[in-house]
């Protein structure tokens, strides 16, 4: 299901999103998206009446995003190494040119007990689906002999979101972007099969 937007409130949730990934759910008001989109509080307002509101649809575009991404990952990089490298390559080049320097679900994931259910609900649908995705991936790679797990092709797929999330504030910590790369790639090359 996609979600139609007016152009105004594409522009409103995409600066929210923005927002969201420097600092998360409580890191932000109206009164900076109004800043950003030069508008006023009240018309931002009229197109999400509550922050929550706003922040649940960004969420679930993002769900959108990122599933149009994986599934374009699955049909266009058929070798399961370089699909997971092609993954983390998106996200170092996000942190690299600042656009997004963090995940807003995981910005968000830390703020689970204190934002409303409805997006605590939808965070957590992200990292399902992400687990998914990336255990079906680790799977493609065991099959072509690619990949040795220690665990189970679900535990390891969460130990490889937890480091590639880890590693988005590592490099945020740092202040250093190559960090992320470095730490994805070496995540990628423990999963590896040695030659």
């Amino acid at each position: 299901m996609t979600i139609e937007l007016s152009p105004r409130a594409t522009e409103i949730a995409d600066h929210a999103k923005q927002l969201l990934a420097v600092g998360g759910y409580h890191g932000f008001s109206y009164a900076d998206l109004s800043e950003r989109v030069n508008i006023g509080k009240a018309s931002i307002h009229h197109h999400f009446p509550s922050k929550a509101e706003l922040v649940l649809t960004v969420v679930k575009r993002h769900r959108e995003q990122a599933r149009d991404g994986l599934a374009a990952l699955d049909q266009h990089v058929e070798d399961p190494k370089a699909r997971l490298g092609a993954y983390t390559n998106y996200w170092a080049e996000c942190i690299r040119d600042g656009s997004m320097p963090m995940c807003i679900c995981a910005m968000l994931a830390a703020e689970l007990p204190m934002i409303p259910k409805d997006i605590a609900d939808e965070v957590r649908g992200y990292f399902d689906g992400l687990t998914a995705w990336i255990a079906s991936v680790l799977e493609a790679g065991v099959a072509k002999g690619q990949f040795t797990l220690c665990g189970t092709e679900l535990v390891e797929a969460q130990a490889f979101m937890s480091t590639v999330h880890g590693a988005m504030l590592t490099a945020r910590a740092l202040g250093d972007a190559e960090s992320f790369r470095s730490i994805s790639q070496v995540a990628i090359s423990r999963l590896s099969v040695s030659n």
